[in-house]
């Protein structure tokens, strides 16, 4: 995408800077768990606020071949509009196939050192938990991490063990600097907690993509974060 003119992965790597600004807000979105349309979910949820979508067709029903293509298609250019990332789950084919920003893989997907040789300069995001995944991932390239489940979420089927706000302080604590977003749980009203916890934003599926008006949803999780995000940054200089 572009950014002030400059192209996210064509330039060169995301410095760790602007990555954390793009995770303010991340949308993890597929046909199969949104209330309406997903093109008109991710439309609503970008003008509320979403600063990065994820792409993750995936589980009975999700779409295939030149429909799933389409779809994916159809999303990046609804966030490269907005200036917001796209992001494809665990599909590097699809990922360039539609030039989006980047990949995000799990723990159980495809290691992140070959996926960073396929994907180039774009963006890679892996999902972790322990310290020893975190510090593995980021030596194999990633530019973030996701970590969670932070709490309970029926979101996703495959969900590891919930972790609570203290992993992001413990991980912070042992000197994982990299930007992370929390996932797994969150609402608008953990949301705070979450990024008073270590995270740099939050993930969230259902609390927008099931949600009566996907754009107040998504606007009232932006307005907790960034003011959590100040109130961080004041309590640096405090």
């Amino acid at each position: 995408m572009e950014k002030n003119g400059e192209r996210v992965g064509k330039h060169g790597r995301i410095s760790s800077d602007r990555m954390r600004e793009y995770l303010q807000l991340y949308l993890v979105v597929g046909s199969v768990n949104c209330k309406e349309d997903p093109v008109k979910v991710v439309r609503k949820a970008l003008e509320g606020g979403v600063t990065l979508v994820q792409f993750r067709e995936k589980g009975p029903g999700s779409l295939t071949g030149e429909a799933r293509l389409e779809l994916a298609g159809q999303l990046r250019a609804l966030c490269h509009s907005a200036g917001a990332l796209f992001i494809v789950n665990d599909d590097v084919e699809l990922a360039l196939a539609v030039d989006a920003d980047g990949v995000h893989i799990g723990q159980e997907d495809e290691a992140a050192d070959r996926v960073r040789a396929r994907i180039g300069e774009r963006i890679l995001g892996v999902s972790a938990i322990t310290f020893e995944e975190a510090r593995s991932a980021i030596r194999q390239g990633a530019d973030y991490l996701g970590i969670g489940p932070i709490y309970p979420t029926s979101s996703k089927e495959d969900a590891r063990a919930v972790q609570g706000p203290q992993v992001l302080k413990t991980l912070r604590a042992q000197g994982i600097t990299a930007p992370i977003v929390g996932i797994g749980g969150i609402t608008a009203a953990r949301a705070a907690e979450v990024v008073s916890a270590g995270a740099d934003g939050v993930a969230v599926i259902s609390a927008i993509t099931q949600a009566d008006d996907a754009q107040s949803a998504a606007a009232a999780l932006a307005l907790k974060v960034i003011g959590s995000r100040c109130d961080r940054v004041d309590s640096m200089y405090e």
